[in-house]
């Protein structure tokens, strides 16, 4: 498996791979628009690819902000059914991580399992001052900080515009 940066001609199949890990079309639907949309980082938009060519999984980290600072908003992660628990989703988060450190971003926040995302040292974001945009989120609100963190950026945070049509 290696992970690599998501390219026009994988789109087809990254649609592929939503539709069959969610319920319902939601997260295909926003990851459309989310390619669309200004806030796109193509170097946050990364797959996993087997042996044969084919996507294991994805993930989308866009352009987000803390009050006026900007930050990042990862999601949606997704990994094919047969290939989860086996390490594909922890690739794309570290290589996630490792990106965004590298651009020289400060925070990533993201809305997912309080159970699995601390293991990448992501926190509750109201601990780093920043508030949820909807407050029943709760503890699956989270926040990293990057290695250029700077304490100090608090507020109201806000996803990539395709999320608000949620």
């Amino acid at each position: 498996m290696i992970i690599r940066r998501e390219q026009a001609g994988d789109r087809p199949e990254i649609h592929a791979l939503l539709e069959a890990v969610f319920p319902t079309l939601m997260e295909a639907k926003l990851v459309r628009e989310l390619f669309a949309a200004r806030q796109y980082l193509p170097l946050l938009s990364l797959v996993a690819e087997g042996d044969r060519g084919e996507i294991l999984g994805y993930v989308i980290t866009t352009r987000a902000w803390i009050g006026e600072a900007q930050s990042l908003g990862l999601g949606p992660l997704a990994v094919l059914p047969q290939y989860q628990k086996q390490g594909v989703g922890s690739a794309l988060m570290n290589a996630s991580i490792e990106a965004a450190n590298a651009m020289g971003e400060r925070t990533m926040v993201l809305l997912g399992h309080a159970e699995y995302f601390p293991r990448f040292g992501f926190v509750p974001a109201d601990s780093l001052g920043i508030v949820s945009p909807d407050q029943s989120w709760g503890s699956h609100f989270m926040g990293l900080p990057l290695a250029n963190y700077e304490p100090g950026s608090h507020g109201v945070f806000r996803y990539a515009d395709p999320f608000n049509s949620l």
